[in-house]
Parts: C-alpha cells; sequence; structure tokens
C-alpha cells in the first residue's frame, strides 16, 4: 500500500486480498475506488498487453514546459552538451525562485526519467545562487524533454527476483572543488527500480578512490533492497557484504553512465539501457542486451 496524503495505491499477488482490504477501509473511513490504476500523482501507468506497466509523466512535462514558457522551444537531442561550461556567462543571473522551482519540477521528472539524473543533479548543485549559465543548462534539460515526451519508464513482469547493479564514476570532474560524481543503477530482473547520480562528498585522490566510493554506495543501496524484499521487518544487526571479486566492465559497456554528458548517439544507446520507452510501446523489448 502506498499512501500520499489522501491518494491510496493498493496492490498484491491476490486480487481477492486486495478487495478484502478495499472494503475493510472503506468501512471505516470514506473512500472512492477509482479502479485499475491509470494514474497517480502525476504519473500515468500504461498497461501493457504483456502484462508490464510503462510509467510516464507526459502530461506532467508539457505542463513543465508551460510553466517555463518553452512548449514552443526547439528540441535538443541531450540533456547536456558535453561542452557546458558553468560560471562564464555576462547575462543578467536569473530569478532565484523560478530557477528553484523549474529544478525542483525537473527533480520529481527524474522518477520516471532516469536518463536526465546526472543533468538534473549539476543544476542542483547551483540552487543557492544560480547564474545566468546556470539557467541556460536547465533550459537544455527542458529542451531535451520537449524532445522525449514520448519516453517512460517500462516495468515487466518476471518469475525471478534476480537483482543486477552497474556502478560509475567520474575523477575529479567539477571544475570548483574536484570532486567526482558516482553513479548506480540497479535492476529487479529486467526492470530498473533504483538509480542515482550523485557528487561524492570528498575528494578522491585516484580515480580508483572515486570508483570504490561509487561502488560503497552502490553496495549500500543493494543491500537495503535484498533487506526489504526479503524481510521487511528491522532488524539492528547488519550483515557484511562479502566482496569475492573485483571486475570492471569497458566504458561502451557502461550502462550507468550517469556522471558526465554524452554525445548524441552513446545518449541514446544507454538510454535503450534505462529501460526508457516510446509511447505506444509496442516496440519494447523485454532483456537488458
Amino acid at each position: 500500500m502506498l499512501v500520499y496524503v489522501d491518494d491510496i495505491l493498493v496492490t498484491g499477488n491476490s486480487v481477492r486480498a486486495v478487495d478484502d482490504f478495499i472494503r475493510a477501509l472503506s468501512a471505516r473511513f470514506v473512500t472512492r475506488d477509482l479502479g485499475d490504476l491509470s494514474f497517480f500523482l502525476g504519473i500515468e501507468a500504461i498497461s501493457q498487453a504483456n502484462g508490464g506497466l510503462l510509467l510516464s509523466q507526459r502530461q506532467y512535462m508539457l505542463d513543465l514546459l508551460v510553466k517555463a514558457n518553452m512548449e514552443h522551444c526547439k528540441p535538443a537531442s541531450t540533456p547536456m552538451s558535453t561542452s557546458s561550461t558553468e560560471g562564464d556567462s555576462a547575462a543578467a543571473p536569473p530569478d532565484p525562485t523560478v530557477y528553484r522551482q523549474l529544478v525542483g519540477s525537473l527533480q520529481y521528472l527524474t522518477l520516471s526519467r532516469p536518463d536526465i539524473s546526472y543533468a538534473v543533479n549539476r543544476v542542483c548543485q547551483h540552487m543557492h545562487a544560480p547564474d545566468a549559465s546556470h539557467f541556460l543548462l536547465v533550459k537544455r534539460i527542458l529542451r531535451y524533454v520537449k524532445a522525449t515526451l514520448h519516453l517512460g519508464l517500462l516495468l515487466l513482469p518476471s518469475p525471478n527476483m534476480s537483482i543486477q547493479a552497474f556502478s560509475d564514476a567520474d575523477w575529479a570532474g567539477s571544475s570548483s572543488d574536484r570532486r567526482s560524481t558516482g553513479g548506480y543503477a540497479v535492476y529487479l530482473s529486467p526492470n530498473l527500480i533504483s538509480w542515482q547520480s550523485k557528487k561524492q562528498r570528498t575528494v578522491a585522490r585516484s580515480s580508483t578512490g572515486s570508483e570504490y566510493k561509487a561502488l560503497a554506495n552502490c553496495s549500500a543501496e543493494i543491500s537495503w533492497l535484498t533487506s526489504l524484499f526479503t524481510n521487511p521487518v528491522f532488524h539492528a544487526q547488519t550483515k557484511h557484504i562479502e566482496i569475492d571479486f573485483h571486475f570492471f566492465i569497458s566504458t561502451k559497456d557502461q550502462i550507468t553512465d550517469l556522471t558526465k554528458p554524452l554525445s548524441s548517439s552513446l545518449f541514446a544507446f544507454f538510454g535503450d539501457k534505462l529501460r526508457l520507452c516510446s509511447r505506444p510501446p509496442s516496440t519494447c523489448e523485454g532483456s537488458i542486451r
């Protein structure tokens, strides 16, 4: 059961149990059953013929573009340019309130759009004192949103509960404080269920150091998800993660490249691996290639 103020979403593997729960809830409170899931907190759930769901925020994106007066903007193929720089603009600084509102809205959009995680993380780092160059970065993200209104996050049914994770990091990528950015993506079978792109708290002295910090964050997320799936009861004792092997994969196969701007060809390639699917979703495939 997912509850947000007075909106409730109920699901389960027994239709009878779900119906019994809804009836019991209705006996205690004034409720309205809206039927099968279709729209929840700005996220549209589009049922698939194979039993899957496409989570889309298309209407939310359209409203955001209108809010930013960019509904007629020129689309962009990526959310960031590979040559983007910060702090080098002679134009007047933006209204900080408007900047924070737009960036906050983009943060909510990352619920179904992992492909903009890195770009949104970058603009979030300047909420306190944005300048004109930072506002240009926000506009670039919105131009990419305009070009990809059809994309959403695809979730597919699966008989197994295997967890697969990818982790990556740049090294000293921030020109202002030389801190690195780490990212990870965690899949439950074919479904992307958790992702992050975030600047690391401390400065890494080597690329290996930044990679290990990213791995530590990824391992903590996997540990938490595993405990959530196996036993929802909190235990004071925690289990240590044994690392049997260390290995790295080629950059061209690194799905979690949420640490830097990418070319349009690489961005499109990795976007497919992040389970982003177009409306209508008839061409979506059910596995990570």
